[in-house]
C-alpha cells in the first residue's frame, strides 16, 4: 500500500470516516453514512497497525465514538462528547506510523467531525440533540406571541429545579415546568433559581445563594 507512505492520505481516510460516523449520528441516515465511516476507519488501521493493535486502536476509537452518542441521548452537557473526541484523536494519533501521519491523521477527525454539522443543512436530524441545543427556541414572526409573552414575564421570577441543569433541565415556576439553561453551572435538584434572561422561549437560570 504505497499510497499510505503519503501522510495527507490519513488526513483524508479519518477526515471521511470521522465526517460518516458523526453525520450518522446527527442525521437519520438508517445505517449508511455509519457503514461508511467504519469502512474508512478500519481501512486507515488496518493499513498502519498489526492484528492486535488493530483491534485495540479501533475499540478506542468507536469508544470515542460510543461516549459521544451516551452523551448525546442521555446527560446532553458535553462532558462524555469531549472524552470521546479524545480518544478518537488518541487512537488515530498512536496508530500512524511517524509524527507528520498522526498530525494528518488528528487533523482529519477534527475537520471530518466539524464538517458532519453540515449534514443537519441537508437532511433530518434525530432527536437525541434537541435538548441540547434547545431547538424549541421560537420567535414572534414565527406567530408564537402568546407564547413568547408568557415567558416573558418569566424574568427575575424565582423557582426551583425539578432536576439536575447540566446545564440544560427542567424548572418549576408559579407550579408550571419549563426547560431552562444554566450559564455553564451544574445546579443540583431542589435548588432555588432566578430567571436572568429569556430569550424566545430559552430561559437562562441561576442560583440564590
Amino acid at each position: 500500500m504505497d499510497i499510505f507512505s503519503s501522510g495527507w492520505i490519513g488526513f483524508v481516510i479519518t477526515g471521511l470516516g470521522t465526517l460518516f460516523l458523526i453525520g450518522e449520528i446527527l442525521v437519520n441516515m438508517r445505517g449508511f453514512f455509519g457503514l461508511l465511516g467504519i469502512g474508512f476507519i478500519v481501512v486507515y488501521f488496518s493499513a498502519y497497525l498489526e492484528t492486535s493493535s488493530f483491534i485495540i486502536m479501533l475499540i478506542i476509537y468507536f469508544i470515542g465514538i460510543l461516549l459521544i452518542i451516551i452523551d448525546g441521548k442521555l446527560l446532553n452537557d458535553g462532558t462524555l462528547s469531549t472524552l470521546g473526541l479524545a480518544c478518537m484523536l488518541a487512537s488515530v494519533a498512536l496508530a500512524a506510523p511517524n509524527l507528520n501521519a498522526g498530525l494528518y491523521g488528528v487533523a482529519g477527525v477534527l475537520v471530518g467531525g466539524v464538517s458532519s454539522f453540515l449534514f443537519l443543512k441537508v437532511f433530518k436530524h434525530r432527536k437525541m440533540w434537541s435538548k441540547m441545543t434547545l431547538k424549541d427556541r421560537l420567535t414572534n414572526e414565527a406567530g408564537y406571541n402568546s407564547m413568547n409573552a408568557e415567558y416573558e414575564k418569566l424574568l427575575e421570577q424565582q423557582g426551583i429545579t425539578l432536576n439536575d441543569l447540566r446545564p440544560v433541565g427542567t424548572i418549576r415556576i408559579n407550579n408550571k415546568d419549563y426547560s431552562a439553561i444554566s450559564n455553564g453551572q451544574w445546579i443540583p435538584k431542589g435548588r432555588t433559581i432566578r430567571v436572568v434572561q429569556v430569550d424566545g422561549t430559552r430561559i437562562l437560570v441561576e442560583t440564590i445563594d
